[in-house]
């Protein structure tokens, strides 16, 4: 099963992709993933991302997208896949489509998240992290027992400057500027589908999953 996820930040597409891995045994392949990757075993391209990396710049699309060829053409793609966080322009899009023509993989499906932004909003500027133990909470979905302190080991808990509400806004309008061109490219494609992901976790599982399979037996 070969499949692109896509959603805005808070959309849930982490817990869905873990399920998926789960269900067809495929490996999940995020851009920030194949970074490190290519970093630790020095490849030429990972080399090259690594002085864009640490200079706080955005690696350039031909890095990236090298990076991205490489990866997909490792022996543990070949039974299947989930592409999270890649690609996130009409242009990355195009070199993913001749990538994997390439390496001879067609997409079973282009899944998109759709959540509306006033709840993402409430999603994620609700989260809290423990410093010492890492452990995730929110103040409304999943509160600690006693506010703003950690379960586990009693730690104040604090809240990441990525997660406050006018950041969240403004990765979510980036977003927006961004995917929105590159949703109209996937729409003209057969396999792309749009999720609910308003619903209970299991219910956009059961959606995404009801998606894959229709479209495979197609």
């Amino acid at each position: 099963m070969f499949i692109l996820l896509m959603g805005p930040p808070g959309a849930g597409k982490g817990t869905q992709a873990e399920r998926l891995i789960e269900k067809y045994g495929i490996v999940q392949i995020s851009t920030g993933d194949m970074f490190r990757a290519a970093v630790k075993k020095g490849t030429p391209l990972g080399l090259e991302a690594k002085k864009y990396m640490d200079s706080g710049s955005l690696v350039p699309d031909e890095v990236t997208i090298g990076i991205v060829r490489e990866r997909l053409s490792e022996d543990d793609c070949r039974k299947g896949f989930i592409l999270d966080g890649f690609p996130r322009t009409t242009a990355q899009a195009v070199s993913l489509d001749a990538i994997l023509r390439e390496i001879g993989i067609e997409l079973d499906g282009i899944i998109n998240i759709n959540v509306p932004d006033e709840e993402l909003i409430r999603r994620t500027s609700g989260r809290q992290i423990c410093p010492t133990c890492g452990a995730t909470y929110h103040k409304t979905l999943n509160p600690p027992k006693v506010a703003d302190v950690c379960d586990k080991d009693g730690a104040a808990l604090y809240q990441r400057d990525d997660d406050k509400e006018a950041t969240v806004r403004q990765r979510l309008s980036v977003y927006g500027t961004q995917t929105k061109p590159l949703i109209d490219y996937y729409k003209t494609n057969g396999h792309y589908v749009e999720i609910n992901g308003l619903q209970a976790v299991g219910d956009v599982f059961a959606d995404v999953v009801a998606a894959l399979e229709s479209d495979r037996s197609c």
